[in-house]
């Protein structure tokens, strides 16, 4: 997926369109995190779609539900969402650094070699 430490480091604009990429991809996660933990309190708590999305956007944003669960179904799904929307933060946050950690540690490893290394 990366150029190998052996190649040039990506000319700006294809860094920006990897950049847009690794953020799209990251939306679509958010989204589709977004969507099932909206359909999860539809089913479980029998909210409103609206109320639905508020307590799955305070979850994945790491706020806390607004509305308490009031079934058993419903607190063991908020419970189990609440860790998913954990790990959703970590995984987005890893993509989106990636690619500019990549290019940091490409751009030294690429300055620190010379044509006449012995090979």
């Amino acid at each position: 997926m990366y150029e190998p430490r052996h190649k040039p480091p990506l000319p700006r604009a294809a860094f920006m369109r990897r950049l847009l990429g690794h953020l799209l991809v990251g939306l679509c996660v958010i989204g589709a995190s977004l969507l099932l933990g909206m359909a999860g309190y539809v089913m479980f708590e029998d909210l409103p779609w609206i109320d639905a999305f508020l307590n799955a956007a305070m979850l994945l944003g790491g706020m806390g539900p607004v509305d308490i669960p009031q079934t058993e179904a419903g607190k063991l799904f908020a419970g189990l969402y609440a860790l998913y929307a954990g790990l959703v933060l970590i995984v987005v946050a890893a993509l989106l650094i990636t690619p500019v950690i990549h290019r940091v540690l490409h751009r030294l490893h690429w300055a620190g070699t010379s044509s006449d290394d012995g090979k």
